[in-house]
């Protein structure tokens, strides 16, 4: 399968979800441009419109700017469509931008997961929007370039269709009761293809189910020491999200430390995400309010000068 880039310029309007994008959740086969803001510079606009409507990355060097939950990105690169290894999942949601650190990285995951654990190539989800930023929808994180999905379902042996990328399902791997993963959907090639996640130098952190993680306890074999990066999250049941430190060049990214605590597959750390409280929450009384979220001022500084730059080049 030849790799060739493409862009769509397009944007589809999409509803706030109170979890992690879910990647079930599907995309727009014609998506729409949002529309022009009446008035762009009211300091009132959630920072999130402004950053939605940048179809392109800044043209800036490379930088992270901020912290994974209030930022933007400058310099963003591109993960291609298609490789060999890999396709771009949900593309109108032009969220396939991120540091070219990460964008570097998850196409290494998908050679080394493709020789390691027989996995025939991944699906990419989420990585960033092309100046970062907050999303309309779906994540807290991923507005530095420095988080990205990638879906439990293998990659299937073609090339996907359009139609495909915004409406196929991801597979559940996490059985009814929420107590642990499910047998006819999990297999000895997902704990490996997470561990080679896991492996990766500048992974910091890998979000998943807690009963994915109580897998992964169980299962995994050799050198367990890469099981101390992956942690229980709400959702990522159908998907796991990697998140890398920051790059050296970054002075203005404000990471997080190193995970520590060993392997975190003990009874007592694991107790907490299969209480009945958490695998089965009480809906709330009333939804929520919609939000506008934060603003441009509550980023940081930098993040003006990355939004008002020109787009870099296609």
């Amino acid at each position: 399968m030849k790799a060739h880039p493409i862009l769509f310029p397009l944007l589809m309007t999409v509803t706030v979800n109170a979890w992690p994008a879910l990647a079930q959740d599907k995309g727009s086969v014609e998506p729409q441009a949002l529309p022009p803001l009446a008035n762009p510079k009211d300091p009132k606009i959630g920072a999130k419109q402004l950053f939605a409507r940048k179809l392109l990355p800044a043209a800036l060097p490379p930088k992270a700017i901020g912290s994974y939950n209030k930022g933007c990105l400058a310099g963003g690169a591109q993960m291609p469509m298609n490789g060999d290894t890999w396709q771009v999942m949900r593309p109108s949601r032009n969220r396939y931008w991120g540091y070219p650190d990460m964008v570097a990285l998850v196409k290494r995951l998908s050679v080394k997961a493709h020789k390691d654990a027989g996995w025939p190539g991944i699906l990419v989800g989420d990585i960033a929007q092309p100046r970062g930023g907050p999303a309309l929808s779906g994540h807290a994180s991923h507005q530095i370039g420095l988080d990205a999905d990638i879906w439990l379902t293998p990659m299937p042996d073609h090339l996907l269709s359009r139609q495909d990328r915004e409406e196929m399902s991801a597979k559940m791997m996490v059985r009814e009761d929420r107590l642990d993963v499910d047998p006819n959907a999990w297999t000895q090639q997902h704990w490996m293809v997470l561990r080679d996640a896991a492996e990766e130098p500048s992974v910091q952190r890998i979000f998943v189910n807690a009963a994915i993680k109580k897998a992964l306890c169980r299962e995994a074999k050799g050198d367990r020491a890469w099981l101390a990066k992956i942690r229980p999250w709400y959702g990522h049941d159908y998907h796991f999200h990697i998140r890398i430190r920051c790059p050296s060049g970054s002075k203005d990214c404000h990471g997080q430390p190193d995970q520590g605590g060993g392997e975190g597959c003990k009874p007592s750390e694991l107790a907490y995400w299969f209480k009945d409280q958490i695998i089965h929450p009480k809906p709330e009384k009333e939804p929520p309010k919609p939000s506008r979220g934060i603003t441009l001022a509550q980023l940081p500084p930098a993040c003006r000068s990355v939004l008002n730059a020109p787009d870099a080049k296609p």
